[in-house]
């Protein structure tokens, strides 16, 4: 009887790309897994509170939807976005005085994949990107998967030092500028109209692209609008604007939108038809038709008030939660409060005492381009009453 040949061991398969191993994940969604278990009550994720999402609103919007037209909702759509939802983006950002039309608009899966296409349009392996530093996690990681130099540009309690980013830009020569000017991820600060006039000229004398991310600029508790950079005459044609549903409707719906100059988002349109064809139709439809039967502004303002009570509640505890010496700011807007420690303090170590008292935060590091300051901490106001807020508090005392 004949012997079978032995089986060869098989063949190790390829290596993953090398900026898949580069990156890391992020942190954020890791602590964020950690504070799911029941009782936890958690500064740390950026949420929505979902009590305050309009689900009857929205339940109609889908109904509608489906009422007008199945057929439609349920099939494939254009790259660019039905009309009738990339008409009123383009209404809204005209009311706020960005003259914009419905083709000055791309509609996204979430303002997170408009960075991502923007990238993708823009950034080649070794091109220099600033930031903010400290600045916004996911953008980090887009960045970092395209292989780009990521270069901090120094910032004060009011956001960019328009002084430090001009001789940045000429030194470094880069591609883009990222910026989350109005209630800033991780920071909450906000950048000055002055300041924005200043980085919007120099973008326009040195010739780089700005890419303002704009997810907050709707929860605004106190003060003035700033105008965004993309209206400054010397960034009109060389800004990227992007915007979100997640913060103003709901995050699940995973929308958002980019408005750009005519080459920019023609690019962007290539990248999306390479990344998913079209955004889902029926969600834009719903949107659309949502933004057409119910006042945004009016539940705008129900959110606003609610989330600054929030605000106002965990700005009063503070004091008392966390060790004397302590500093942390007031923002206008947003969702974050942006803290730090006193020396000899670290947030990452304060964070496993907070975990063990049930109460989270994320601590700053992670949001840092180089070096960063292990004192900071990042604390979310908006997803816990007042009430669960002096809770958790109580319980980041007892942690210190």
């Amino acid at each position: 009887m004949p012997v079978p040949a032995p089986v060869p061991a098989p063949a190790p398969t390829p290596a993953f790309a090398a900026r898949t191993t580069a990156v890391q994940g992020s942190p954020v969604r890791e602590i964020l897994a950690l504070t799911e278990r029941p009782g936890v009550i958690s500064f740390a994720g950026g949420l929505p509170a979902p009590e305050l999402f309009d689900a009857e609103g929205l339940r109609a919007a889908y109904d509608t939807a489906f009422a007008v037209s199945a057929r439609r909702a349920l099939q494939y759509s254009t790259t660019e976005g039905v009309p009738e939802l990339r008409e009123a983006v383009a209404a809204r950002a005209t009311a706020r005085g960005l003259a914009t039309g419905p083709d000055d608009v791309l509609v996204t899966s979430g303002s997170q994949q408009a960075l991502t296409l923007l990238t993708t349009a823009l950034v080649e392996p070794g091109d220099v990107v600033l930031v903010e530093n400290p600045t916004y996690l996911a953008a980090l990681q887009c960045f970092g998967l395209a292989g780009a130099r990521v270069v901090p540009v120094p910032c004060d309690a009011q956001g960019i030092v328009p002084e430090a980013l001009a001789e940045i830009v000429v030194r470094e020569r880069p591609k883009l500028l990222y910026t989350v000017p109005t209630f800033q991820n991780p920071t909450g600060r906000t950048l000055p109209a002055a300041r924005r006039a200043a980085v919007a000229e120099i973008a326009g004398r040195l010739g780089l692209w700005l890419v303002e991310d704009d997810p907050y600029g709707d929860l605004r508790y106190e003060g003035s609008d700033v105008p965004w950079l993309a209206s400054h005459p010397g960034a009109q044609d060389r800004t990227a604007l992007l915007g979100s549903f997640s913060k103003v409707m709901a995050p699940g719906l995973r929308l958002g939108w980019l408005r750009a100059p005519a080459g920019l988002r023609r690019a962007a349109v290539v990248a999306k038809q390479a990344a998913d064809l079209h955004t889902s139709t029926v969600d834009q439809l719903a949107a659309a038709h949502y933004l057409a039967a119910v006042d945004l502004d009016a539940h705008l303002a129900t959110v606003r008030a609610a989330y600054r009570e929030r605000r106002d509640a965990l700005l009063g505890g503070l004091g008392e939660a966390l060790p004397a010496g302590s500093e942390w700011n007031r923002p206008e807007g947003g969702m974050f409060v942006w803290a730090r420690l006193p020396q000899e303090h670290d947030a990452a170590r304060l964070l496993k005492s907070a975990l063990a008292h049930d109460v989270a935060f994320v601590p700053g590091a992670p949001f840092y381009t180089g070096p960063a300051d292990p004192r900071t901490l990042r604390l979310s106001f908006t997803t816990h009453t007042p009430q669960e807020i002096a809770e958790g508090l109580r319980r980041l005392r007892r942690a210190v």
